[in-house]
C-alpha cells in the first residue's frame, strides 16, 4: 500500500482508529516515539509536534499492529 502523506489520509487513519474505540489525542509528550497508547483506556496520544509524515507513519504502523492484535485474539 503506498502511504499519501496529506491532512486527508491523516483523518481517515484517525476516522479507523475511532472505529475500532480508540481516542486519538494530540498532545506535548516527552515519549521518543512519535505515540503512546493507552491500552487499558483504548486512548493514543502522539506527539503534536511532530510532522505530518510522523504522524500517519506512526498512526499507520499503531493501526497494523492493533489489527494484527485483534485478529490474533479471535
Amino acid at each position: 500500500m503506498t502511504i499519501k502523506y496529506t491532512k486527508n489520509f491523516l483523518e481517515k487513519l484517525e476516522a479507523q482508529l475511532q472505529g475500532l474505540g480508540y481516542t486519538v489525542r494530540y498532545e506535548k509528550g516527552n515519549f521518543k516515539s512519535g505515540c503512546c497508547v493507552l491500552k487499558s483506556q483504548k486512548v493514543i496520544v502522539v506527539n503534536k509536534y511532530f510532522t505530518l509524515e510522523g504522524k500517519i507513519n506512526s498512526l499507520f504502523e499503531l493501526l497494523q499492529s492493533i489489527q494484527n492484535e485483534e485478529v490474533i485474539v479471535d
